[in-house]
């Protein structure tokens, strides 16, 4: 079966473009705010949900009043996708799955709009959107499968200023792989970025860190500006958005090389469930979290697992990975940060990583083949943060159980 996915591109506008994007992006903010201070109001007042077809007749009505008529310059078709988006952000308020709807904002909200099929025009590599003569220039780093179209566009430009395409269509080259015979256990950290239960250790690159000096130079210079909208201080805005492009850049294309490699020579993959939300309030080691980026590695590794045909086993946070003995068994009490390399009372040795890995490994088999999460009883004190044990900041720098 096919597999839907997207293809991003770097494109750049001509001046009329890039005008008539901007325009069609304030108009997306704008219907997107309104129907949502309109259905906050219905229920606020008199208790009432108001659904997405309510709102499209609201749009109809706002595009005939006359300090909303700058609507109708832009196409239909992105402020009706914005009015679904809505629909499916209160979708997932009401299934507990997110917060409440929040208002976009013009400075830190993220400019984009939505085209879906017969919007646009797309042939031979040429795409063309609603009320644009000319074609797209894309920088096409690699080509769409052959005979397949895209389904949706959508157009952003990030706080870097760079505008980007994504074009969602079926890639029918994604299939799945040979059936492969390895199982790995992965254990997350902070000096080495992921630990198998082979051995096997994959160094943190830091991109932070490689890029702080910069990045405190940019945040001072921004800070010197006057605020407001004046020129100096939007050109100090973007460098510092940039130097966060090219970092969170290099920190997604080292994920995707090592979670494609992952999927590609293991058959079952076992990972820890951490709670990295939860994990980034501590202060000491929040902006060495956030740069290793657990979340993101999870995230990736799932999906590619979904297309290739491999399995990703979750064992839960509080599994004690790194005081049990792989060999034997056997739980220590305690097993402080500092301590790297130990030796268990039955003579075996142990690099603390590895063998976290190798009690992740199992412990995923044995939950995978009774059909049951791996969640050992314990003793949990009300008010108990839900974060990965031991969690605190040490001279490692490690947060590895």
């Amino acid at each position: 079966m096919p597999v839907t996915r997207a293809f991003k591109f770097r494109f750049y506008p001509s001046d009329s473009q890039a005008a008539e994007l901007l325009r069609t992006f304030g108009c997306v903010r704008t219907v997107y705010n309104l129907a949502l201070a309109a259905r906050t109001e219905a229920w606020v007042e008199r208790q009432e949900r108001v659904n997405y077809y309510s709102t499209s007749a609201m749009l109809t009505a706002w595009k005939k009043t006359q300090d909303l008529a700058f609507l109708t310059e832009a196409s239909s078709v992105p402020l009706q996708q914005s009015l679904r988006h809505l629909q499916m952000a209160f979708a997932n308020f009401y299934g507990k799955r997110a917060k409440y709807p929040r208002f976009k904002s013009r400075r830190k909200s993220r400019r984009s709009a939505e085209y879906t099929r017969g919007a646009f025009r797309y042939s031979d590599g040429r795409l063309t959107l609603p009320k644009m003569a000319e074609p797209l220039d894309i920088v096409w780093s690699r080509q769409l499968p052959d005979g397949v179209s895209p389904s949706t566009v959508t157009v952003s430009q990030d706080s870097a200023g760079r505008w980007s395409v994504s074009l969602r269509c079926q890639d029918p080259t994604v299939t799945a792989l040979p059936p492969a015979t390895n199982t790995v256990g992965v254990d997350a950290g902070l000096n080495h970025l992921l630990t198998l239960s082979t051995g096997e250790k994959f160094t943190n690159p830091r991109h932070e860190r490689r890029d702080r000096d910069r990045l405190a130079r940019a945040q001072r210079a921004l800070a010197r500006k006057a605020s407001g909208d004046g020129a100096n201080r939007i050109k100090a805005r973007r460098k510092v958005a940039r130097i966060h492009a090219r970092i969170a850049d290099r920190r997604h294309d080292h994920l995707h090389k090592i979670t494609t490699r992952l999927v590609r020579e293991n058959q079952t993959l076992v990972i820890e469930t951490l709670s990295v939300r939860t994990m980034v309030k501590n202060r000491s080691l929040s902006r060495a979290i956030s740069d290793a980026g657990w979340a993101r590695f999870r995230e990736m590794l799932e999906y590619k697992a979904v297309w290739y045909g491999r399995n990703v086993i979750a064992v839960d946070r509080w599994f004690p990975s790194s005081k049990r003995c792989s060999s034997c068994g056997t739980r220590r009490d305690t097993m402080p940060l500092n301590i790297r390399v130990w030796t268990c009372a039955c003579g075996a040795e142990h690099d603390r990583d590895v063998n976290a890995a190798r009690n992740i490994m199992a412990a995923g088999l044995a939950a995978s083949a009774c059909g049951a999460d791996v969640r050992p009883q314990r003793n949990t004190p009300s008010g108990r943060s839900a974060k990965k044990q031991e969690s605190t900041p040490s001279m490692s720098g490690e947060v590895n159980p």
